[in-house]
């Protein structure tokens, strides 16, 4: 959807959850200033039985001067839109509307259609808007207001930006320029005495598995921030790697992960405690997560919902090895040799990017890389989008260039940021192509467990592979292992 398909309506309605939060409010607001720009009669509502009395949010409201209504009755509009929530679930109050359209993040077995941006995969539905905002041309740096109301609302989604999933996000956090001032206040107003005693309950109410070092904590219903508060506080035990902190929310379950141990990812361990019932990510300490209980009981039935997260734990701990690079492989067999495909990938020369000496970060999927701008230094584009930087000397053998333009459609499409200027350039209208070289060789078999390989040139996150997916190391280097996920392998590489 997008918000264009949307202007045709003349008398709006924008509607959030019943008890609004700063992301619910950021989402709201940002689209009422946007069908305001387009001459529309346009309302920010809430419904429910309770007013808004929560400190951040009152604060919020007030210092941007953002003109929330709570209404308990409605005239019918030509267009509702839902934010933050969709339409007819437990969490919002039913209005009437002769056309409803909904913007949301939340995973409720609706899909995106004409008239629903529903996208479960992104951690805040600020986040959403905001893209779709910009898809639009909507200048929204221009507005003070909007563009800190969004930063507020992912900041509060995401755990304090612990909680970021998406490379979309990450830009959003870099291109909004907002008041800080009043964000400083805003996180100096999270918590009230009441959520503060909610943390102290729920600390008093923990279980553990002194075997695998995991800690499982059940908070009652409070701010996501609530649950990473406690989680940060459970990690400072000695002899706790990793916790889990969940609670009870409208549809589902809420939960935050921590992670003190590199050889346990919390984005990858959220997302493992969430598969098939919901979704989770992060960052390698920090990350979250959502259960939709409908999926649930769909799939556990009446298992209790502690009970799965210890079962799941023994499975996550169970279904993976761990190699690590400077130790080599001790058993070779099954490896088979491979080459590259002769196909097309790009590659930039960094100094076509900027000044040598440029310190630069380059976003992909799989987070921000950081480099200098060398003559030495160029940045590949994979078969899906993936970068990565390669010293000159090793592309030439690797690899034979063109220079012709190289541009491919990707989902993301990625981006480097100077640093020093802090601006954000788009990576492919640099790009040029490039071919594999046939000697380029790799040695490889499919994975038959879960593998987390710490690669040569990073000791302290590991790649992670999947049943299936391919362990590999360089002709020429045993010690350079590393994973190619399975649907790039079968594509990129062919047995010699």
């Amino acid at each position: 959807m997008k918000l264009s398909d949307l202007d045709k309506y003349e008398d709006i309605v924008i509607q959030m959850h019943d008890n609004p939060d700063a992301d619910a409010v950021g989402s709201g607001y940002s689209l009422l200033k946007y069908f305001e720009s387009k001459g529309k009669k346009v309302r920010l509502i809430y419904g429910g039985k309770f007013q808004i009395t929560k400190s951040n949010i009152v604060l919020l409201l007030k210092e941007l001067k953002i003109p929330v209504e709570y209404v308990t009755e409605l005239k019918k509009p030509e267009l509702l839109i839902t934010v933050d929530c969709q339409y007819e679930e437990g969490n919002v109050q039913r209005f009437e509307a002769e056309h409803v359209a909904m913007i949301d993040h939340h995973n409720t077995g609706r899909i995106s259609d004409e008239m629903a941006e529903i996208r479960s995969h992104i951690v805040s539905c600020s986040t959403i808007c905001y893209d779709l905002l910009k898809k639009e041309g909507f200048l929204v740096n221009e507005d003070l207001s909007v563009a800190t109301a969004l930063y507020y609302g992912l900041f509060m989604d995401s755990n304090g930006f612990s909680e970021i999933r998406h490379p979309l996000e990450r830009d959003m956090i870099d291109f909004l320029r907002v008041d800080k001032g009043l964000i400083k206040k805003l996180v100096h107003s999270n918590f009230t005495i009441q959520e503060l005693e909610t943390a102290g309950i729920a600390l008093l109410r923990y279980s553990y598995d002194e075997n695998k070092h995991v800690s499982i904590i059940k908070s009652k219903p409070c701010d996501p921030n609530i649950l990473g508060l406690i989680g940060d506080l459970v990690l400072q035990v000695d002899s706790i790697d990793v916790c889990v902190i969940y609670n009870e929310c409208p549809g589902g379950y809420k939960l935050s992960v921590r992670s003190c141990v590199v050889e346990v990812a919390a984005n990858d361990f959220a997302a493992y405690i969430t598969e098939g019932i919901g979704n989770g990510g992060g960052h390698n300490d920090k990350a979250g997560g959502y259960i939709s209980k409908q999926d649930y009981i769909g799939t556990y039935g009446e298992l209790g919902i502690e009970t799965y997260f210890f079962e799941r734990v023994n499975k996550y701990y169970d279904s993976f090895d761990v190699i690590y690079a400077k130790d080599g492989i001790a058993d070779r067999s099954g490896f088979s040799l491979f080459q590259k495909k002769p196909l097309s990938y790009g590659y930039v020369k960094t100094v076509d990017l900027f000044p040598s000496g440029t310190e630069c970060k380059v976003r992909t999927y799989e987070g921000d890389v950081f480099f200098t701008v060398s003559e030495d230094i160029y940045l590949m584009i994979g078969y899906y989008g993936e970068v990565y930087p390669i010293e000159k000397e090793k592309f030439e053998m690797k690899y034979h260039s063109r220079e012709t333009a190289f541009y491919r459609e990707f989902e993301y499409a990625p981006s480097v940021r100077n640093m020093h200027n802090d601006e954000n350039y788009e990576l492919l209208p640099y790009a040029k192509q490039c071919f594999c070289r046939s000697q380029a060789r790799i040695y490889a078999k499919p994975l038959e467990k879960a593998t987390k390989v710490f690669t040569k040139w990073d000791y302290e996150k590991y790649m992670m592979g999947n049943v299936g997916d391919y362990i590999c190391y360089v002709q020429e280097d045993e010690f350079d292992i590393y994973i190619i996920k399975q649907e790039v392998f079968d594509e990129t590489y062919a047995p010699v």
